[in-house]
């Protein structure tokens, strides 16, 4: 079965790598996505790839929400009652879920390589929330494509690499370990875009744009295919050599969006993050 028809794939190709657009896609409700199989599939990840908490949360938090403790099972089985937000996060580790993400990357790979080249670190991140939950406010280092699946949801999304939205001291930060979550504003609405989303739709999201997201009346599930290319790689590189030259009492040109290569300071920081790195034994 072909997910994303041939005018879905014009339309990507048309707007990728740096326009926000939806999709329709075809994907329907496959049985890796039912309730019950995720519920198994979270049960059987590691810890490292679960995270969630309540989903009655503001647009701006401070920090990573504190875990429910109610069983990440139980959370998922039950998702229409425990007022949950939960993320299963490279579950491509699982062979079918990894035949799934490669399956549907590969329809729109030629797409893709035109523009930025190889694919590189494809992973994918399944997204269960109760009814009215919340996303807040936060970044992405992938290209990604969300696919809803069940439910219905709206992402508010904020041009990616402007620093109103989010300052260069906040990417530098988050690209030499700092966190994902953004400092929100209610002054900043005005500049974000609505996307409603329900199934059988998808979003592209920008590498980095800024967005958050609010679940509708039922709950929902949406699947996460995400890639990497060299071009997103030596952005993010450069943002962490800008971060320590500003350390350092410098102020460092911002990095240059697709289809600026930003190869010098990318190089720059590889180069520095090797002899940082300690000696090994």
């Amino acid at each position: 079965m072909t997910v994303f028809s041939t005018e879905a794939r014009r339309t990507f190709a048309g707007n990728y790598p740096e326009v926000p657009h939806k999709l329709p896609h075809a994907l329907g409700q496959h049985p890796l996505l039912e309730l019950d199989a995720l519920a198994a599939l979270a049960e059987m990840l590691p810890a490292s790839s679960i995270e969630y908490n309540f989903a009655d949360l503001p647009i701006g938090v401070d920090g990573k929400p504190d875990p429910t403790g109610i069983p990440i099972g139980e959370t998922i089985r039950k998702i229409e009652e425990t007022g949950s937000w939960a993320v299963l996060k490279n579950v491509e580790q699982v062979p079918a879920y990894a035949e799934l993400l490669h399956s549907l990357l590969a329809e729109i790979r030629p797409e893709i390589e035109a523009k930025t080249g190889a694919m590189l670190k494809l992973q994918s991140f399944i997204f269960i929330t109760s009814p009215n939950g919340v996303t807040p406010y936060h970044f992405d280092p992938e290209h990604n494509i969300l696919l809803q699946i069940r439910g219905s949801k709206v992402m508010t999304q904020f041009p990616a690499g402007d620093a109103r939205f989010a300052p260069d001291e906040v990417h530098e930060g988050y690209h030499t370990g700092g966190a994902r979550e953004l400092k929100w504003r209610e002054e900043l609405l005005a500049g974000g875009t609505e996307f409603p989303l329900c199934p059988g739709e998808a979003l592209f999201v920008p590498v980095m744009a800024p967005h958050f997201v609010k679940t509708g009346p039922g709950s929902s599930v949406s699947l996460s295919i995400t890639w990497r290319s060299d071009w997103s790689f030596a952005e993010a590189d450069a943002r962490a050599l800008n971060g320590v030259l500003r350390r350092m009492g410098f102020r460092p040109r911002s990095t240059g969006r697709w289809p600026a290569t930003n190869k010098g300071k990318a190089l720059g920081w590889r180069v520095l993050r090797k002899f940082r790195k300690p000696p090994a034994g």
